[in-house]
C-alpha cells in the first residue's frame, strides 16, 4: 500500500525537525558559548513581548470573568467566581494563550529573520569566516525562547488575575483581600507547577520550529514569507499536541 504524499511529507518533516532538535542538544553544550547573543535574544523574545502578552492577558481575565458570571448567578454560585476563574486561568488558559501569542510573534520573527539571512547567504558567509552559525543563530534563540516563555506565562497569569478582579467588581463588590484570599485558596501547587513546566516545552517547540523553518528557507523572498508563515502554523499545532500530552500525563499522575 502506497503512503499518501501528504503523509510522507509530514513524516519526512517530522524527522528533519527531530534531527534539527538533536543537533541543538549536540551543539548547545559544547563551548564556545554565545552568552552575549543569548542575553540579546532573551531581551527581544522576553522583554519586548511583555506589552502584548500583558494586554492580551488582561482582556482575557476580564472577559472570562464577565462571561462566567451569568452562569454562576443562575446556579446561585456567584461567590465561586474568583475560584473558578483563577483555576481556569492558571491551569490552562493563560499558558496556552501566551504560547500561541509567542508562536505568532516570536516564531514568525525567528523564521523570517533566519530565512532572510539564508536567502541573502549571510549564513554561508558566517561559515566561511569560521563562525558556527548554528550555535550563534539557532542555539541562542532556542534557549532564549525556552527560558523566556515560562516568565511570560507567569506575567500573563498575574495580569489575567488582576483583570479578573476588575471583572468581578463590574457588577458586584469583591474586596481586594477577599478576592486574592479566594484565589490562593483555590490554586494549589498541583495546578501551578504542571502548567509552568509545560511552558518550557512550548518555548522549546516554538524556538526549534521557528529556527528550523528559517534555517532551511528556500531561495527568494517568497521562501522567507513561507518560512515565517509555516513556523507559526506548525508551532501552534505543536503547542496543542504538547498541551494534550501534558494534560494526559497530569491526569495519570493524579494532579488534576
Amino acid at each position: 500500500m502506497k503512503i499518501p504524499n501528504y503523509l510522507q511529507r509530514f513524516f519526512e518533516e517530522t524527522g528533519d525537525i527531530s534531527r534539527f532538535a538533536a543537533r541543538f542538544f549536540k551543539e548547545g553544550f559544547k563551548p564556545r558559548y554565545e552568552f552575549g547573543e543569548l542575553v540579546r535574544q532573551a531581551f527581544f523574545i522576553g522583554y519586548k513581548s511583555l506589552p502584548l502578552v500583558g494586554i492580551t492577558a488582561f482582556i482575557m481575565g476580564l472577559v472570562l470573568t464577565i462571561q462566567s458570571r451569568p452562569t454562576l448567578v443562575e446556579f446561585g454560585a456567584e461567590s465561586w467566581l474568583p475560584r473558578m476563574v483563577s483555576v481556569s486561568l492558571v491551569r490552562e488558559i493563560a499558558p496556552m494563550i501566551t504560547a500561541l501569542i509567542a508562536a505568532g510573534k516570536i516564531g514568525s520573527s525567528i523564521g523570517a529573520e533566519l530565512g532572510s539571512m539564508k536567502v541573502t547567504e549571510q549564513i554561508d558567509a558566517m561559515e566561511v569566516s569560521g563562525t558556527n552559525p548554528f550555535k550563534f543563530l539557532v542555539v541562542t534563540r532556542i534557549l532564549a525562547a525556552t527560558l523566556m516563555l515560562p516568565i511570560l506565562s507567569l506575567w500573563s497569569n498575574a495580569i489575567a488575575l488582576y483583570g479578573a478582579y476588575l471583572g468581578a467588581n463590574i457588577k458586584g463588590i469583591v474586596s481586594w483581600s477577599l478576592y486574592w484570599s479566594q484565589v490562593f485558596q483555590a490554586i494549589s501547587y498541583s495546578d501551578f507547577i504542571p502548567s509552568l513546566i509545560k511552558t518550557f516545552f512550548f518555548g522549546f517547540a516554538i524556538g526549534v520550529i521557528g529556527c528550523y523553518k528559517g534555517y532551511n528557507s528556500q531561495k527568494g523572498t517568497e521562501g522567507v514569507g513561507n518560512s515565517a508563515n509555516s513556523a507559526v502554523v506548525v508551532s501552534s499545532l505543536t503547542i496543542f499536541l504538547i498541551d494534550l500530552i501534558a494534560v494526559q500525563i497530569t491526569d495519570l499522575l493524579g494532579l488534576t
